[in-house]
């Protein structure tokens, strides 16, 4: 892909250079807030924090995440699309993955959520498909908000998908809003899970956040 500017904002390839001046973020502008993650109570251990950054630079390491700079302003970063390949084999890797978790731990309620609505979306068999570009995560700077700068970066990921040999490219929304943003950009809504149907062994809803987070959605899109 290569990288093209509009508007003074230039959108390309993601390095771990660019990866390292926005990641000391993650907890303050991508975690709280987000509806999985409003079940935790007190702050995440370094120890999970740095499986999270490592599960991200294995992202960016492959080639697979774009971002967008700010030339007029120093090269700062002011949105990003943080994705990876995957195939059906992870499927049943991410459950293993899941159940090795405590269910005392939030954590391993949060894979086991996504677990189960991607083992129930079906979304290899339902596209016939091997592998798939998954969209970990999108962020564009409040201050860049409602410019299409969100649509530029979509686009240029799928593009990125397009050219290492992808042709679908899905993502879980845990989110009201991240839900909408998707389906604006053409990705279709194909599973749906209320949260309040999700408990655990004792039969307690395990996420409960506020309105209008009622829902966690799988969108796909062929690119």
């Amino acid at each position: 892909m290569e990288p093209n500017t509009k508007d003074g904002i230039t959108i390309r390839i993601m390095t771990l250079a660019d990866y390292a001046t926005f990641k000391h973020l993650f907890e303050e502008q991508f975690i709280n807030g987000e509806p999985l993650f409003d079940a935790i109570k007190g702050p995440i251990e370094p120890e999970m924090w740095n499986l999270y950054d490592q599960y991200h630079e294995s992202m960016v390491t492959a080639g697979t995440c774009v971002v967008a700079i700010d030339e007029q302003n120093e090269g700062r970063v002011v949105g990003f699309v943080l994705a990876e390949g995957q195939t059906i084999d992870d499927v049943e890797n991410h459950r293993l993955e899941a159940e090795s978790i405590p269910e005392t731990d939030i954590i391993g309620h949060i894979r086991r959520i996504l677990c189960k609505v991607e083992a129930e979306a079906n979304i290899y068999e339902r596209y016939g498909v091997t592998k798939l570009l998954y969209s970990h995560l999108t962020s564009v700077d409040v201050s860049m908000r409602g410019k299409g700068l969100g649509t530029r970066l979509a686009t240029s990921a799928m593009e990125l998908g397009r050219s290492k040999g992808f042709t679908l490219m899905t993502a879980f929304c845990s989110s009201f809003y991240s839900a909408r943003q998707k389906e604006a950009l053409g990705m279709e809504c194909i599973y749906s899970m209320k949260y309040e149907d999700y408990k655990d062994s004792e039969g307690k809803v395990v996420f409960t956040p506020p309105a209008p987070h009622t829902e966690i959605r799988v969108v796909a899109m062929k690119i």
